[in-house]
């Protein structure tokens, strides 16, 4: 019986260290809907929108923090900078500038699924 505790125990353990290491996971470890802009106007960290440059809009991540972002249809990829905030339509996790969008591959469609990591 003493065995079969400890295993229980064990058990318990190891998914109480799951559970806490998923629920600490950033914004920056996720798969979800991204689109496309291309302003002029000042970005929310004060520099100036590049619709060519690599860069991106996130909610939450620190400005400067660097994701590699994948196109989930084609398997292209592309690190970007953060320097905005966005999106601000449900359902989507980034906002990425023209330059980003065109080497994924998705300016056609406006938007498309996307995995992101941090570099």
């Amino acid at each position: 019986m003493k065995n079969s505790k400890q295993t229980a125990l064990v058990a318990v353990t190891i998914a109480a260290g799951l559970m806490v290491g998923a629920s600490s996971a950033t914004a920056a470890g996720q798969c979800g809907r991204a689109s496309w802009y291309a302003l002029h106007s000042k970005t929310a960290s004060g520099e100036r929108m590049n619709p060519s440059a690599l860069t991106a809009a996130h909610r939450t991540l620190p400005f400067g923090t660097k994701l590699r972002v994948t196109n989930k249809n084609n398997g292209r990829s592309v690190v970007v900078r953060i320097n905005d905030r966005g999106p601000f339509i449900k359902g989507r996790v980034l906002d990425l500038s023209k330059g980003a969008a065109g080497q994924l591959g998705f300016i056609g469609s406006g938007h498309t699924s996307v995995c992101m990591a941090r570099v």
